[in-house]
């Protein structure tokens, strides 16, 4: 299940993505328009700036901005960063991998078989999926 964290990090990535002008916009303006809590909203951005995917300015016009073309910006990264790992279970985790401690082999598991797939198929939607893509530019 997606996070609510992931959910609006997401909403406000695309709020900004979908912004005429590139100017910084206020945490405020960004937690209205999209109704998510502003202190909730605070951590998320301050999270993607310091990995890369927004800026910010202090003071008069200050604000949040992204640091690159919303078509650069992949999903598979949105992801990660808010997220964590995008696999169900750690044992197919390509980034994350943990050994199950009840999975004797994880060759013979049906479960970790079942996981592998659905980990490749939302990779590919997150690989092939962009900012720009979900502001339909």
């Amino acid at each position: 299940m997606l996070s609510k964290k992931t959910k609006y990090g997401i909403k406000a990535l695309t709020y900004l993505a979908r912004l005429e002008h590139k100017l910084p916009v206020q945490i405020a303006i960004i937690s209205e328009s999209e109704n998510i809590s502003l202190k909730f909203l605070e951590r998320i951005l301050l999270t993607l700036r310091k990995n890369g995917i927004l800026g910010s300015k202090k003071g008069k016009g200050g604000g949040y901005y992204l640091l690159k073309d919303p078509s650069e910006i992949q999903m598979t990264v949105v992801m990660r960063i808010l997220e964590g790992p995008i696999s169900m279970v750690p044992c197919v985790s390509l980034n994350f991998y943990e050994k199950c401690a009840d999975c004797p082999d994880e060759n013979l598991c049906a479960v970790h078989t079942l996981m592998t797939q659905l980990r490749d198929s939302s990779l590919q939607i997150f690989r092939n999926t962009t900012l720009a893509d979900l502001c339909g530019k």
